[in-house]
């Protein structure tokens, strides 16, 4: 039998539930108010550890790393090279860093023998020096005579013939100047827009017998320095091409027989160059190539062929050697499963002062200095990777392999590669990325003192240099370890170095001693670019809503297509290019305008934290959206239809790689074939940018 509540008992009950409502507001009023003071904790403490990051900068530490890293040549699959990756493996241990060794069985390549004898027409037989003076060594422990990794062994008697570049150009001009080089042993100056393996193969399809290579310029007592290299024309290991560690190809198998040149090769010194060129007879110098030569080092008045005979051998070796990638690891607290990766590869031809030292000294100073943060407190909202790769120099062979094992989780999971591959080489501040980085890497530029100048910041130095503002270059090079994070894997990506190059390139001179005397004597510059990387990572790392913009990405899209259009022939239309950037404009300005928002809204609430986790990986795939499967028309492991190579290396035009180079090997075709060709190029770049635009817009079509 129920029974009425009595009074005192509704009271009671009325005054239990007042209570309760009571501390339920209290309750949220202290939540809330926790999570305002807690944000604007992180956020103080967000600027105080970016703060204490620039001021905790050391030049005597990088100088001690540099001077560890170069006490001994170590070229990759080597014991000394070994060394060197315990050095850095032992240096992230002691910072308390999650430190990881990944090896890889590779093929290498190493020289044996050389020699060039130079026949004069006197009939005296001269000695071409091939090494630098005074060095000697073995590879092993000592300096690596100068030789062309994966060159083919080979030998070759025939007339000297200047190549100058060795560009279709440069034989067309030859050619008209009644010059046969078919036989001969070709004199090629490295550049002109040329990689090493592309100069060796133009010269093995005209018939040249052997190459040798020199580098010209200002090189002052340098002269005699040796520019080693590889003439691989592919990246990665040659074996395994496209996949990692596993299915080895056999060398006969055309895939890895094609990444060779035909005909063998040599680096040799401009003063060797000079012995040569200065003897040759026949034709003049053709006019379109005097400019150049006018600071080219070397005064000679003819081209050749002969009367000069140069007797040509080399020999040497490819053999599967062991390389080691070092990482240290440093988890993020909200966010673990979302990559910021900072590169820089360790292997070097002979000591690597600058090339890759200078770099790898930063990177072990980026882990100091980001192992006192977490000391004082600090962890990053998402996991920060510090990579020290091997065997970049024989074709970026380290970074490649990890992207090709990791490929699904580097897509999915990164938010940007930040590479630095010579971090000093000299005076004036450089940097590559791609655009929707732009604005972050130029407010990080105003953030960090110029080294040369310390009454100005990196960026007021880099606008008043480059006489328009800072001038941010692009990436569509193949010379460092971004390649594969962008152009395989499209990760946004930065490559950030001091000086634009250094007479020491390659060579046996590029030592400790060299840079203490010019490079940088007082390790500033070290220390600057170790600033911007490192801030750049902690941006990257820490920020609720990911610093990108991609208006400047569209912008600079368009700025592509108008200069193409000046390009381009009758018969093609730009317009489907035209349609998607304006798609991609429209699709950048909104999610830009959401970014605001959720960057000054401060409230921890669990929506608003999903919400900036579905922006940020709108963002982050957006680079993604340029990738096409098929890739690249005849070099089909470059997927990036922005950025990347081409195989028309002669023009200017360093983006939209496949409709470069469908302008190039159409040339032969008819207008209506030609056309066709083109246009079909124009249609997937089109298409490329019109999957960036959906991925921000975040909905299907």
């Amino acid at each position: 039998m129920l029974r009425a509540p009595t009074k005192m008992a509704i009271k009671f009950k009325f005054t239990y539930s007042l209570i309760f409502v009571m501390f339920i507001i209290v309750f949220l009023a202290t939540l809330h108010h926790h999570s305002r003071r807690d944000l604007t904790a992180v956020k103080r403490n967000g600027l105080y550890y970016r703060n204490d990051f620039i001021s905790s900068a050391s030049n005597y530490t990088i100088a001690a790393y540099l001077r560890n890293l170069t006490g001994r040549p170590h070229l990759a699959g080597t014991p000394s090279s070994l060394g060197a990756a315990v050095y850095v493996k032992s240096h992230f241990e002691r910072l308390k860093l999650d430190t990881r060794v990944v090896n890889y069985t590779v093929l290498l390549s190493y020289p044996l023998s050389a020699s060039v004898t130079a026949c004069f027409s006197n009939g005296s037989d001269v000695p071409v020096p091939l090494s630098e003076p005074g060095v000697t060594g073995d590879g092993g422990g000592g300096v690596v005579m100068p030789y062309h990794a994966y060159s083919p062994s080979g030998s070759a008697y025939g007339k000297a013939v200047f190549l100058n570049y060795g560009r279709d150009d440069d034989y067309r001009e030859l050619a008209a100047v009644g010059v046969d080089v078919e036989g001969c042993v070709g004199i090629v100056r490295r550049g002109g827009g040329l990689s090493r393996s592309e100069a060796v193969e133009r010269a093995a399809s005209r018939g040249v017998a052997a190459v040798l290579m020199y580098t010209d310029g200002d090189r002052e007592k340098f002269a005699a320095g040796v520019e080693r290299g590889t003439v691989m024309s592919s990246l990665g290991d040659p074996l395994s091409p496209g996949w990692e560690t596993g299915e080895k190809l056999r060398l006969d198998d055309p895939r890895v027989r094609d990444k060779f040149p035909k005909v063998p090769s040599l680096p040799i010194s401009m003063a060797a160059a000079g012995i040569i060129l200065r003897s040759l007879e026949g034709a003049e110098i053709p006019q379109q190539w005097t400019k150049n030569l006018k600071n080219s080092g070397i005064d000679f008045k003819k081209v050749g062929p002969g009367p000069t005979m140069l007797n040509f051998s080399y020999q040497g070796e490819k053999k599967m050697a062991t390389i080691h990638n070092v990482f240290g690891i440093i988890r993020g607290l909200e966010e673990p499963d979302r990559f910021v990766v900072l590169g820089n590869h360790r292997d070097a031809w002979t000591y690597g002062a600058v090339d890759p030292n200078s770099g790898t000294a930063a990177l072990l100073d980026i882990a100091r200095r980001y192992a006192r943060l977490v000391s004082l407190g600090w962890n990053p909202r998402r996991t920060i990777m510090l990579c020290s790769w091997d065997a970049e120099e024989f074709g970026m062979i380290g970074s490649t392999e990890f992207v090709e094992q990791n490929l699904m989780n580097l897509a999915a999971k990164s938010v940007a590669y930040l590479n630095v591959d010579c971090a000093v080489q000299g005076p004036g501040f450089f940097a590559s990325a791609t655009p929707q980085l732009d604005d972050l890497l130029l407010n990080v530029a105003k953030m960090v003192r110029d080294p040369d100048n310390e009454r100005m910041t990196i960026f007021e130095t880099w606008a008043v240099v480059s006489n328009r503002g800072a001038n941010i270059q692009r990436l569509s090079r193949v010379d460092s370890d971004f390649a594969s994070f962008l152009q395989l894997a499209g990760i946004p990506s930065v490559d950030l170095y001091y000086g634009k190059d250094f007479p020491v390139y390659h060579t046996a001179f590029d030592s400790y001693d060299w840079m203490i005397k010019f490079g940088d004597p007082f390790f500033q510059r070290h220390m600057a670019v170790s600033g911007v990387w490192g801030l750049l990572g902690l941006h990257l790392a820490d920020e609720a809503v990911l610093p990108f913009n991609y208006e400047p990405y569209a912008a600079e899209l368009l700025r592509y297509t108008r200069s193409l259009s000046g390009v381009l022939e009758g018969g093609v239309s730009l317009d489907p290019i035209f349609d998607a950037i304006r798609e991609l404009t429209a699709a950048a300005k909104a999610i830009e305008e959401e970014a605001k928002k959720l960057r000054k809204d401060e409230t921890m609430a669990e929506l608003l934290i999903l919400e900036r986790r579905m922006l940020n990986d709108r963002l982050m795939s957006a680079e993604r959206g340029f990738l096409n499967t098929e890739g690249v028309n005849g070099r089909q492991w470059f997927k990036h239809l922005v950025y990347g190579p081409s195989t028309g290396g002669e023009t200017e035009l360093d983006f939209f790689p496949g409709i470069v180079d469908a302008v190039s090997r159409s040339t032969h075709l008819n207008n209506t074939e030609r056309g066709a060709i083109i246009q079909h190029e124009i249609w997937r770049v089109a298409r490329a940018i019109q999957r960036a635009a959906y991925a921000l817009k975040g909905n299907l079509t």
